[in-house]
């Protein structure tokens, strides 16, 4: 029985192996875990669909695996494991022999045809005229081993090269054809950018860092790649403006005194983002352009009914930010247990795909660590982010004495193609004023 990968929620199809739960000759139950998929930013387990034992991987750590992919061979019979010590026996005399070097030729050959065809070719990928790219069925493009190698080498999907071949399977003829489209189709774009007079973006130049002193190389980890990705794509389309305000919160901080122990007795630590969490909705509802998308498509602005509100958590994987859903719905001791229990599932690796998903905005909470005021990114395709410092005492003026006061930093970055900064100025000055006169009766449990 051979298990493949199947599909799983949207745009998570596809991802790395981080860990492989199983190997030859053991014993694997119906939806036990036969190894861990780390894809976009979380890790998920993928269960096997029946038992039997294992006899053979077909994956391992540090491979890029999608839909349809073969993880192991199950025996329902008790058939003998592969053994992969064991030294396979001789086929038969010569004849055997020689079919596998030329199989072993046959491959090299491929390999370098297709190796010579990618040659200063664009990643941009672009479909073929009147070819319309496969669709999720869960299974591969039929291809030799070589070429789906390289493919994965170059980022090249292979669901979107026609194979001439028998059945569809894709030949380094195919792959060399679709090449030479992304090739014009790239020499177009640097053509249409020079007409329009804009610089074409140079090639990152390799740089030997090590001719000044020791370095050490580590790989980006998916996550990582992901991040960066998303940043860059977000950095570039969007154009960021911030607003910057303070709030006095000495008396938020007197209720998170008076109140924290009991929170705490219910596993629910009484936290600002708790705090920022309630006051948000109401005047996400009063501004909904800042609970909104920008459907570039169409040319649309989706405003949302619902309040989902996403949160930046801190992990050694890097910065993720889950999604606490219906938090206009939530009591400020449900969103606090809310907000601890999807950290901890963030901090260990266990959010599932889709809670990463949905927000119409998002708090980035830096307080726990320091610092003050800075220009958070907005995740994109939200409109809005919120990002908070650490409160702190400072002497302030009122009533024309100086006093302390607990002060906390907020930075709102907005996108100004549907934004204005009139607006932005309004929501940040009602937050200001929901976070200093916050009710105790919200607090009292």
């Amino acid at each position: 029985m051979e298990i493949r990968l199947p599909q799983l929620a949207e745009g998570a199809d596809s991802g790395t192996v981080v860990n492989l739960a199983v190997s030859v000759g053991d014993r694997l139950e119906k939806n036990q875990t036969i190894l861990e998929m780390e894809n976009e930013k979380a890790v998920a387990p993928i269960p096997s669909p029946a038992a039997g034992r294992v006899v053979k991987v077909h994956v391992k750590e540090g491979d890029t695996i999608s839909a349809g992919r073969l993880l192991v061979t199950l025996s329902e019979s008790g058939e003998e494991a592969e053994d992969p010590k064991r030294k396979p026996k001789a086929k038969r005399g010569k004849q055997a022999g020689q079919t596998g070097r030329e199989k072993a030729k046959k491959g090299r050959q491929e390999e370098e045809e297709t190796r010579e065809a990618a040659q200063g070719a664009s990643r941009e990928e672009t479909d073929e005229p009147g070819y319309r790219p496969a669709a999720g069925s869960g299974a591969p493009p039929p291809a030799s081993p070589s070429v789906r190698k390289l493919a994965r080498e170059m980022g090249l999907d292979l669901t979107r090269v026609r194979g001439s071949a028998s059945g569809g399977r894709i030949t380094p003829e195919d792959v060399r054809r679709h090449l030479q489209r992304l090739q014009e189709a790239a020499a177009r774009k640097g053509g249409a950018q020079a007409a329009a007079g804009e610089p074409a973006a140079p090639a990152p130049e390799p740089m030997d860092f090590s001719r000044w002193g020791k370095v050490t190389r580590r790989p980006l980890t998916p996550t990582r790649r992901t991040i960066a990705r998303r940043m860059q794509a977000a950095w570039e389309t969007i154009p960021h403006v911030t607003q910057f305000d303070e709030a006095d919160v000495t008396g938020l901080m007197a209720l998170k005194k008076k109140h924290e122990d009991v929170y705490r007795n219910r596993q629910a630590p009484l936290t600002l983002t708790a705090f920022l969490f309630k006051a948000l909705p109401p005047i996400l509802k009063q501004y909904p352009v800042f609970n909104a998308s920008l459907d570039e498509a169409s040319n649309e602005l989706v405003l949302k009914q619902y309040v989902h509100l996403g949160v930046a958590v801190d992990t050694d994987k890097g910065l993720l930010a889950p999604v606490i859903r219906d938090a206009d719905k939530k009591s400020l001791v449900e969103l606090c247990q809310a907000l601890r229990e999807t950290a901890e599932r963030a901090r260990d690796h266990r959010l599932p795909p889709d809670a990463l998903k949905g927000s119409g905005f998002t708090v980035s909470n830096q307080g726990g660590i320091g610092g003050g005021h800075f220009t958070p990114i907005i995740k994109k395709p939200e409109t809005a982010i919120l990002g908070a410092g650490r409160a702190a005492e400072r002497p302030v003026v009122r009533q024309g004495a100086v006093t302390l006061r607990v002060i906390l930093p907020l930075a709102l970055s907005y996108d100004h193609r549907v934004i204005d900064g009139a607006d932005a100025a309004r929501f940040i000055t009602a937050l200001v004023r929901a976070l200093e006169t916050f009710p105790e009766s919200e607090v009292a449990l």
